[in-house]
């Protein structure tokens, strides 16, 4: 059975390089190829999904469509993928061009026409087949950084058009573009005992040294353990020319020579992204920043890359009985780091026992679990979190300790605050705000009914009930009052919002709805002259901004313009 599913993994990486057309796309810029982030590279809440290319540290870099199509979806927003073009292709895939500046052409055409007609600052749109037809290689946008981007790039997609899937770029032909001779690193291998298990006389999660051997393997010092153990890894790759740190695209695990836990980066489908936080160890995570994947599962879950045996990737370490256990970490270039982990049974006494979890409650994952305190009641969904654990559960001075944010959480759940405190009037101002250790609060979107205060949330950590009666604040970058501004291409305003957060800002010039673009990194908003709303002499202008809670903030000033 073992040597089966080690051949089905192994067929699966044969035909994930084979099944895909090698020739049909273009890179889609017209400079060097290098990646500033690869495909299942391990990112907060999420595996990365395309590629992120490096666009020479600067915007407005021609971004050319991968092959013929037509544009299927537009989306415009100032967080997440920013100004993103979708492009079917007739062969059933589509590709995804992410953190635009700005669109071209007819596209960009067809964006500032919907703009406009729905007077919206952030859209989504759906264009029929034959409304937006593009060829091969025609200029379709210009690079940018907008939306949740950390720096100027392209994040580039592949998706299977019917089911949405998202595919390694690699298998279509984009390995030509790369050169990389060189191993992934293995940083950190750590052995967990688990369920009471002891291993190296710990309880505890232990980081093992390795040792660089003659072959260019590494050899682990020799795992003494009792009971069920399994291993983790931290590593990173790097190709030949970019210079950064990218995610392994293969690792797997075998004991005494069979295939026991693995998975590698070919496809996977959206809804199984956050299940990164199953995959990694999230506690160490959350306190270390460093991201050790587990090669193993103690509650199985739904990740379609993994590949396993009929334990799940753990070793019930038993007496006169010694194994071996084999990590290989991959690129997708073959390029392969091995490491060799000698197991032997041990029944000494730990001398590191297990820490210490300040608890009072016990969540079983496979179940609903509601708890309740004074006025406040916790509702968590059977499989909201992904293993059993015990739960630190407290209120006190009306903030609800729900543990901390060192367990990961899977899906939603439904937080309850009663409170007679607010009138009528206040209460829609009032949310239900997550509190940092620093005292900051963090915005929930809160229904009201009566005295009761509902929102749903997908972190643990303490949550208190706030109010809101602030307005946004607005201003000019550069003062425009009564002023001549013949030679400016755009006005920009910074907005803010020191409370709930921004939720609407519109503008007008004379009266006429005005598009702006919000770059919330820098908290400004930017409108172009271009658009053709400004008017010959004077011209008025009013800014609006409202607040989360309903909080509203009115700009206006005045401003001369020649269009000679």
């Amino acid at each position: 059975m073992r040597f089966f599913l080690f051949f089905l993994l192994i067929s699966r990486v044969v035909i994930a390089q084979t099944a895909y057309p090698q020739d049909y796309f273009q890179p889609p810029l017209a400079i060097p190829m290098q990646l500033s982030g690869n495909f299942g590279e391990l990112r907060p809440n999420h595996f990365h999904a395309g590629f992120d290319f490096k666009t020479q540290q600067r915007e407005g870099l021609e971004v050319h469509a991968a092959a013929d199509g037509y544009v299927s979806r537009i989306k415009i927003s100032p967080f997440g993928n920013g100004k993103a073009i979708y492009i079917n292709h007739p062969n059933g895939f589509t590709t995804v061009y992410c953190h635009l500046q700005t669109a071209t052409g007819a596209i960009e055409a067809y964006i500032k026409k919907t703009h406009y007609k729905e007077q919206a600052n952030e859209i989504e749109m759906f264009p029929q087949a034959n409304e937006l037809v593009v060829k091969k290689g025609e200029v379709i946008a210009l690079s940018g950084n907008s939306g949740s981007s950390e720096g100027p790039h392209l994040h580039f997609e592949f998706r299977d058009t019917k089911t949405e899937k998202i595919i390694n770029p690699m298998f279509f032909g984009f390995d030509k573009n790369f050169k990389d001779t060189k191993k992934p690193i293995v940083s950190a291998v750590y052995v967990y005992p688990l369920d009471g298990a002891t291993a190296n006389k710990s309880k505890q999660p232990l980081m093992l040294n390795l040792s660089l051997q003659k072959d260019g393997t590494y050899l682990a010092n020799k795992v003494l353990a009792n009971g069920a153990i399994g291993f983790g890894v931290s590593a990173v790759d790097y190709d030949n020319v970019s210079w950064n740190k990218n995610g392994a695209f293969k690792i797997q695990s075998y004991l005494n020579g069979k295939a026991s836990f693995g998975y590698q980066f070919d496809t996977y489908s959206f809804d199984e992204m956050r299940y990164v936080n199953a995959l990694i160890d999230y506690g160490r995570y959350k306190k270390t920043s460093q991201r050790v994947q587990k090669l193993f599962m103690k509650t199985p879950f739904n990740l379609s890359i993994i590949k396993t045996d009929a334990t799940n990737g753990i070793v019930t370490v038993l007496p006169n009985l010694s194994s071996t256990y084999r990590i290989e970490v991959a690129d997708y270039f073959g390029n392969t780091t091995i490491i060799n982990i000698p197991i032997a049974f041990d029944a000494s006494s730990p001398i590191v026992e297990k820490e210490k979890v300040e608890s009072n409650y016990f969540v079983k994952a496979n179940k609903d679990n509601i708890f309740s305190k004074e006025n406040m009641t916790v509702t968590f969904p059977a499989r909201t979190f992904y293993d059993d654990f015990a739960m630190n559960f407290a209120v006190n001075a009306n903030v609800l300790t729900l543990h901390d944010d060192t367990v990961p959480v899977h899906s939603s759940f439904e937080i309850t605050m009663e409170s007679d405190k607010y009138s009528e009037e206040q209460k829609s101002k009032v949310y239900i705000a997550s509190l940092s250790s620093s005292g900051r609060l963090g915005y929930n979107s809160t229904s009201v009914k009566g005295n009761l205060y509902v929102t749903k949330v997908r972190s643990l950590g303490k949550y208190t009930l706030a109010m809101d009666t602030t307005e946004p604040t607005i201003s000019m970058v550069k003062s425009i009052e009564g002023r001549w501004i013949s030679n400016d291409k755009t006005i920009q305003l910074s907005i803010s919002d020191s409370g709930s957060g921004i939720k609407l800002y519109n503008g007008y010039l004379n009266g006429n709805w005005i598009l702006f673009d919000y770059d919330y990194k820098t908290r400004k908003i930017t409108h172009h002259f271009s658009d053709g709303i400004v008017a010959e002499g004077a011209n008025d202008l009013k800014v609006i901004v409202t607040d989360q809670v309903g909080n509203t903030a009115t700009f206006e000033t005045h401003f001369f313009r020649s269009q000679k």
